[in-house]
């Protein structure tokens, strides 16, 4: 019998439909009943088909003007691409999502076209959004993760693949970019790299720079691990079992110049302040058993630095010394006022403070008996109806308190106490050692939540900041705007990263975050404690320093090597007065008003050429001095990068003019020469 529905081309009532199915027998209700079900099979199969074959393995999510961000599936990864070509920017691994469950084609934020978000259910949420632009020329995204329960970790991975890498922590090798730079996962707080080698160091901003342009930001408020992963990637996440949100922010621009210069405007209510340093820096490694031993030491110090025509400067007295020092003059009389200038004349006076006190002072054991020195020292939080109790650490091998810079009285004492002993002393420079670190998280301790990640940092060298522009700090961490000197890490006394070969990408990261006014570690390096021997890594080493804020010295040129060389110490000393001082004054004004930094890496000049992105041996001051000096033990020649295509170069030990964007081979240099270029 032939049905109906084959010989009927139009609409079927639904009546006739009715009656002609109920007219079927048996066999034909299930023989259409398969044919449905391999239908329903075969459109499945087909849809699935299309999609492995002929659907885009990567899907945009939310675009831009200038950019737009995409999902790749299969490794399950945000992609970052400039418009309109579709310039790859960056490349965001995602670890904390199924990677094989892409988000699907609708978004759940579809009503709003600046935002993306999707929810993968009982792991996180995902929620994309285009942000106010911090600078013309700049498009920037919003990137949050929420986590659906408290043992999901939240994990970002930003690819080292075709991007060099820029910012973050201090380290102790040091590279630039970090792309070479190995540590494990770890809260992205300031440390001290001589306790914790595998730590972070000082000096660290949650700012990443990317070579394609790129920045990625994170708030203060984000508890935040960071790992590097050598030439591969790397990793911010958050603590586990916290429940905490993952946030940053990503910005793109044109070029990585351009990035650090959108970066470098002003924030409103801020402004920037130069501070002021003499130089040279001669620190004191004499007797210091006794205040009379120490002003004894001090008095030769002087009159060997006036014997070799090195008088001018100051000469640094560290913590020990000013200890005893001060113990001897804490209530001085009228004759030792008088006398205090007198100890270092004509160089000025350095002293060193920190916020530590050893369970043993006097100071210490009386805020123990109660009154408002009772909260001067950090304290765990305490139980119900209980006491707090000083949280105990270790400085400098003793067993110490650390000041509570929560307690304005604890602050105002501090500050009052310092400039008390600056001016008994006589000295016209306080440094502060042991201002970074977080005291709860090395004793895993919940803190204040001022005190949270680098707080402590940050509110003490506001506070340090109003004793004048003669402070300096040993750390820093959203404080790149005070005018504070920040005293650089310790440098081993050999040729490696973690000693001579550590000197530039350490000075372009401090200044690439901020921090150009620094003092480096002192000629030779200081870790190791020996007096240096090399005469070679001596000389290469106050090449470098010639071009840096303030030259610095540990051991004094006549103990460590022979005459010649300390010629050429009185030499590179005049060169830094009359020739780098003016520059970096010059540039200081343009950091002031702009923001940039003064130490530029090649890259400045350059910001498309790749080259460029990893060069970590020479540096520029300003736009118009390229000092290229020689790293390697025994070297007499190097290659030179001249950046700037379109832009001509002076030799200033040949007088000869090569043009930029060029490379010069073997360039030769003895030891007693700094290849220096004038543009």
């Amino acid at each position: 019998r032939t049905m109906p529905l084959s010989r009927h081309t139009g609409q079927i009532p639904e009546s006739t439909w009715t009656l002609g199915f109920r007219e079927m027998t048996e066999p034909w209700k299930g023989a259409v009943g398969c044919l449905g079900v391999a239908i329903f099979f075969a459109m499945t199969i087909g849809i699935i088909s299309w999609q492995a074959l002929e659907q885009s393995p990567e899907e945009w999510v939310l675009r831009g003007r200038d950019a737009g961000m995409l999902w790749e599936r299969g490794r399950g990864a945000l992609l970052l691409r400039a418009l309109p070509a579709g310039r790859p920017v960056l490349a965001i691994a995602v670890g904390s999502v199924p990677a094989t469950e892409p988000p699907p084609p609708r978004d759940r934020c579809w009503h709003d076209g600046g935002q993306f978000c999707y929810s993968w259910e009982e792991d996180a949420e995902l929620r994309l959004s285009l942000e106010p632009p911090a600078a013309p020329g700049t498009e920037c995204y919003g990137v949050r993760w929420t986590p659906l329960r408290p043992d999901v970790i939240l994990k970002d991975c930003f690819s080292m693949a075709n991007v060099s890498w820029y910012g973050g922590p201090s380290i102790l090798a040091q590279r630039w970019p970090l792309n070479a730079a190995e540590s494990p996962v770890q809260p992205l707080v300031s440390g001290d790299l001589s306790t914790n080698p595998d730590g972070f160091g000082p000096v660290l901003e949650r700012y990443f720079l990317g070579s394609t342009g790129v920045t990625v930001t994170v708030p203060p408020d984000v508890s935040l691990l960071l790992s590097l992963e050598s030439h591969r990637q790397f990793c911010l996440e958050t603590p586990a079992g916290r429940a905490e949100a993952l946030h940053y922010q990503l910005c793109v621009n044109a070029d990585v110049a351009a990035a650090r210069r959108h970066m470098a405007s002003t924030p409103a209510g801020l402004t920037r302040n130069s501070p002021s340093c003499r130089s040279p820096v001669w620190r004191y490694h004499g007797p210091d058993g006794s205040a009379a031993k120490i002003r004894r030491g001090l008095r030769s110090l002087v009159r060997r630095l006036k014997r070799h025509r090195l008088q001018e400067g100051i000469v640094a007295l560290g913590e020990r010394g000013t200890t005893v020092l001060a113990a001897a003059d804490l209530v001085p009389s009228e004759r030792r006022k008088r006398q205090a200038p007198a100890l270092v004349e004509p160089l000025e006076l350095s002293i060193t403070l920190s916020p530590y006190t050893s369970v043993t002072s006097p100071l210490f054991l009386r805020s123990l008996r109660g009154g408002e020195a009772a909260g001067y020292w950090l304290s765990r939080q305490p139980r119900p109806r209980g006491s707090s109790i000083p949280l105990l650490t270790t400085w400098k091998g003793q067993l110490c308190a650390r000041l509570n810079v929560t307690s304005e009285a604890a602050l105002s004492w501090y500050l009052a106490r310092a400039q008390h002993l600056q001016q008994a002393l006589g000295a016209t420079y306080v440094a502060f050692e042991g201002v970074e670190g977080n005291s709860f998280l090395e004793q895993d301790v919940p803190a204040p939540a001022k005190l949270a990640g680098d707080g402590y940092t940050e509110v003490l060298a506001a506070a340090l900041a109003t004793l004048g522009n003669g402070t300096i700090i040993s750390a820093g961490t959203r404080s790149s705007h005070l005018p504070l000197f920040v005293q650089m890490r310790p440098l081993h006394s050999d040729w490696s990263h973690s000693g001579l070969k550590g000197l530039i990408p350490s000075v372009l990261h401090y200044s690439l975050l901020g921090y150009n006014f620094f003092i480096p570690d002192a000629v030779g390096g200081s870790v190791a404690g020996a007096t240096p021997r090399d005469p070679e890594l001596f000389v290469r080493w106050l090449q470098i320093v010639t071009f840096l804020p303030v030259m610095a010295f540990g051991t004094p040129p006549w103990l460590c090597c022979d005459t010649w060389v300390l010629n050429l110490t009185r030499q590179c000393i005049q060169r830094h007065r009359d020739f780098v001082v003016p520059l970096l004054l010059k540039y200081s004004e343009e950091w002031q008003s702009l923001g940039y930094p003064i130490f530029r890496p090649a890259w400045w000049l350059s910001p498309t050429d790749p080259i460029a992105f990893t060069i970590e041996d020479e540096f520029l001051i300003g736009d118009e001095v390229l000092v290229a000096p020689i790293t390697e033990k025994g070297q007499t020649w190097r290659d030179i990068y001249l950046p700037g295509e379109g832009h001509l170069w002076l030799d200033t030990n040949t007088a000869r003019v090569f043009d930029g964007g060029t490379t010069l081979r073997n360039y030769s240099a003895s030891l007693v020469e700094v290849p220096v270029f004038v543009k």
